[in-house]
C-alpha cells in the first residue's frame, strides 16, 4: 500500500493508493461551510487518455444525507472504466439551506468538473449526472433548470451533463409533486418535468412501481415529453418496488438497476462490454 500527498488549489490531502484511487477536492467555499466532491478513479488507467465520468448526487428530500449514497454505484462504475464523483451539497438539516441552494451546489459542481476536466483525465463532452430521489431531481435540474446558479461561478462553463441517470427522480415539483410546499410557485423554474426543451441530454429513468412519491404516470409523461421535442427517455419499471429500492440494502434491484445503467452507458459508447466486473 502507496500513501501519496496532494496539493490542489484548495486543499491539502492523503489519499491512500490501493486497488482503487480517491481524491477529495474542495469545490466550494460559502462562509464557514466547505462542500467536497471525492473522486474514484478506475484501476488501470492509460496516461493521456480521456474518461467518461458520472457526478452522483445523494437523496434525502434536500433535507439531509451524504455522498455516501452512491458509493457502491460508484465503486462499481470505476470498476468499469469510469471517473465516479461523489458530491457534498448544501442540506437543510446541515446548513438550514432551502432546495434551491443545492441545486446552485450541483450547477456549480457540474462547471467544476468540467473546468477541470484534464485534471481528473475526464472527458469535458462525455459527462454523466445520477442521482436518486432528490439526488435525481439535482441531475436533471443540472440539465434543465437555467436559473439557480451561483454569481461567484464562471458562468461560461456549461453545468449541462451529456447523459443522465435517474433513479426514482423527484421530478415533478408542481402542485400535487414532490416539494411543491417548499419551493412554491418557484416550481416554473425549477421543477425539470416543467422545462424539458429541446436538446435534453439521453435519460434513464429507473422507478418502482409503487413508488409513493414518484407515480407512474409522472414518470411515463416525462419520458413522453422527451420524446416529443427529440430526446431520448429508457424508462424502467420494477412491479412492486417502493421508493428507494434501488439502494444497495435492497441487493436484487441494486443489481438490476446497476446493469440496466450499464447497458445504457453502453448505447451511448461510454463504456463498451469490457471489463467484466462482479457485482458485489
Amino acid at each position: 500500500m502507496k500513501i501519496r500527498l496532494f496539493l490542489s488549489a484548495s486543499f491539502l490531502f492523503l489519499i491512500t493508493l490501493s486497488t482503487q484511487a480517491q481524491e477529495l477536492f474542495l469545490y466550494k467555499e460559502l462562509d464557514t461551510t466547505q462542500l467536497f466532491v471525492e473522486v474514484l478513479y478506475p484501476e488501470e488507467m492509460e496516461g493521456g487518455k480521456e474518461y467518461p465520468a458520472v457526478v452522483f448526487f445523494f437523496g434525502g428530500g434536500w433535507v439531509g444525507g451524504s455522498r455516501e449514497h452512491f458509493r457502491p454505484q460508484a465503486t462499481y462504475f470505476a470498476k468499469r472504466g469510469l471517473v465516479c464523483f461523489l458530491v457534498d451539497y448544501r442540506t437543510r438539516s446541515v446548513h438550514q439551506t432551502p432546495p434551491f441552494e443545492s441545486l446552485k451546489d450541483a450547477k456549480s459542481v457540474m462547471r467544476y468538473v468540467r473546468a477541470n476536466a484534464a485534471q481528473f483525465h475526464v472527458d469535458p463532452d462525455q459527462i454523466i449526472a445520477g442521482g436518486g430521489s432528490a439526488g435525481g431531481h439535482l441531475a436533471a435540474a443540472t440539465a434543465l433548470v437555467s436559473g439557480f446558479n451561483d454569481d461567484k461561478d464562471d458562468l461560461a462553463i456549461s453545468p449541462i451533463p451529456n447523459a443522465l441517470l435517474l433513479f426514482n427522480p423527484v421530478i415533478d415539483n408542481g402542485p400535487g409533486g414532490y416539494g411543491f410546499e417548499r419551493v412554491g410557485e418557484a416550481y416554473k423554474e425549477f421543477s425539470p418535468l416543467h422545462l424539458i426543451g429541446k436538446g435534453a441530454p439521453p435519460t434513464l429513468f429507473l422507478l418502482g412501481t409503487q413508488d409513493n412519491l414518484v407515480p407512474v404516470a409522472t414518470a411515463e409523461y416525462y419520458k413522453t415529453v422527451m420524446e416529443k421535442v427529440g430526446s431520448r427517455c429508457d424508462l424502467h419499471l420494477y412491479e412492486g418496488q417502493p421508493h428507494g429500492f434501488f439502494n444497495y440494502r435492497n441487493f436484487e434491484f441494486y443489481e438490476k438497476t446497476l446493469l440496466a445503467a450499464d447497458e445504457f452507458l453502453q448505447s451511448l459508447g461510454y463504456l463498451s462490454d469490457q471489463p467484466k466486473v462482479k457485482i458485489e
